[in-house]
């Protein structure tokens, strides 16, 4: 791996303003994406939240987070070595660039070539056994040699022993919490040898203790930063589940290690081969069933899309907002189908879909299709 690659850099001004905005509540990747779209900036979207929130029905406004509790949390960064990397920039891990709603800032600590190289995550059971370890770590070891990053959740069990196979050739750690508080503890060495050659990225807080909650938006970029997931074990209601969904909806290789139908760590691997998983009993079926696409590189992506066009079109009035809630139910639709009919100007539909969103009553699922939520907004 060689260092730092040159490219374009956010400013230190952008930076924390990306973070003040980011760590808003009620603003995630999407409603952040579609703020700087429509505003041109951050400081410029920070400016104009509480006036949306407002507009969207929100109770209570959000506290945006002060210019000193951003500085301070890059401060914490600092101190722990680590840095905030933007979307746009270069050591932005670059198949992260093409999920649905990618996180704008990471956390990254470490070296960010190992992000260059073709991402393999390895996951599976917590509570796997003795074969189970010995064959992630196997794997994880001979997918190194051959060129692959492995990718993992750093979670006891199969995680933590595909991260220890391939810490001579490069590994990522993905966690639930802040960079500086790893979970589980016991893997704190880990982390710091993980960041010697390969990187550990997270897109939560410094300080932050991880929720039940919080595992699955890691299992998401776990399968976001790879070409292929390979399950080793997993029960039947197993987190690793949660991310081969994840990597099959977002057009990345599944694999599964096949287990005894007598053990029920199996049953959840099993189940993936009937559904129609590729087999592995060693690297060599991962390697021959991603080596087509590790020559294709990632495109540049610009960090947003085009906005729609406000500048003909009025502002949303209360008659519109009611047009789109009414539009709108618990059953994720298309933003298309919300346009017609009534037909609303798509600028309108996307401004009260930003309003909602940022009142916290707005849900986004994969594939661009929203749902309204219910009762209370959160705020």
């Amino acid at each position: 791996m060689s260092g730092p690659a040159a490219g374009p850099r956010l400013s230190d001004r952008q930076r924390l303003s990306w973070l003040r905005l980011i760590r808003t509540k009620n603003v995630g990747p999407a409603s952040f994406r579609d703020l700087i779209n429509r505003f041109g900036s951050a400081e410029a979207a920070l400016e104009i939240l509480p006036e949306l929130m407002i507009s969207g029905g929100a109770i209570r406004i959000a506290r945006i987070p002060s210019i000193a509790e951003a500085e301070a949390e890059l401060e914490l960064a600092g101190k722990a070595g680590a840095r905030f990397v933007g979307i746009g920039e270069t050591d932005y891990p670059p198949l992260l660039r093409n999920m649905d709603h990618p996180p704008p800032l990471l956390a990254v600590k470490g070296n960010a070539a190992v992000f260059r190289l073709p991402g393999v995550a390895i996951v599976g059971a917590r509570n796997a056994s003795l074969a189970g370890i010995k064959m992630a770590r196997m794997l994880a070891a001979d997918l190194g040699r051959d060129g692959y990053a492995i990718v993992s959740g750093l979670a006891r069990g199969i995680d933590t022993a595909a991260h220890q196979g391939s810490l001579a050739t490069g590994t990522i750690g993905v966690l639930a919490g802040g960079l500086d508080l790893p979970y589980p503890p016991e893997n704190a060495g880990l982390c710091e040898e993980i960041a010697e050659r390969g990187a550990i990225i997270s897109e939560m807080p410094f300080g932050w203790q991880p929720r039940a909650q919080d595992f699955p938006r890691r299992n998401r970029l776990v399968a976001g930063a790879v070409l292929g997931l390979v399950v080793v074990e997993a029960a039947q209601r197993s987190g690793s589940l949660i991310s081969a969904r994840l990597a099959g909806e977002m057009g990345r290789l599944v694999f599964a290690v096949p287990g005894s139908p007598l053990d029920p760590r199996a049953a959840g691997t099993n189940g993936l081969l009937k559904d129609g998983a590729t087999l592995v009993t060693d690297a060599a079926d991962v390697s021959r069933a991603i080596a087509p696409l590790t020559g294709m590189r990632a495109p540049d992506v610009p960090p947003f899309e085009e906005p729609p066009d406000f500048s003909a079109t009025p502002p949303p009035g209360e008659s519109d907002r009611a047009r789109v809630i009414e539009a709108l139910g618990p059953t994720p639709v298309a933003v298309d189908d919300i346009t017609r009919p009534p037909r609303l100007h798509p600028a309108q539909v996307f401004m009260v879909l930003l309003e909602l969103d940022l009142a916290g009553r707005l849900e986004r699922h994969a594939g661009g299709n929203v749902s309204l939520v219910f009762g209370e907004p959160s705020v």
